[in-house]
């Protein structure tokens, strides 16, 4: 789906940079160039940021557990 309509970025970019280190809307921005122009699709763009590194964030915390 598309993310920003202005920059023809799709959700699954963003993930793609999110993947390869990009952690702020600054690095994506500079990345991809979303929310560089209308603006309109910041909100969605920080969710999916947001939700990527939270499933991130508890893949670590998973593989960093001890076995039983």
């Amino acid at each position: 789906m598309f993310v920003c309509i202005c920059k023809a970025v799709t959700d699954k970019a963003i993930k793609q940079a999110i993947a390869g280190g990009a952690e702020t809307m600054r690095e994506l921005k500079a990345q991809l160039g979303v929310g560089s122009q209308c603006g309109k699709c910041v909100c969605q763009a920080q969710q999916i940021l947001h939700n990527e590194l939270v499933k991130q964030q508890q893949l670590i915390d998973s593989l960093a557990k001890p076995a039983a």
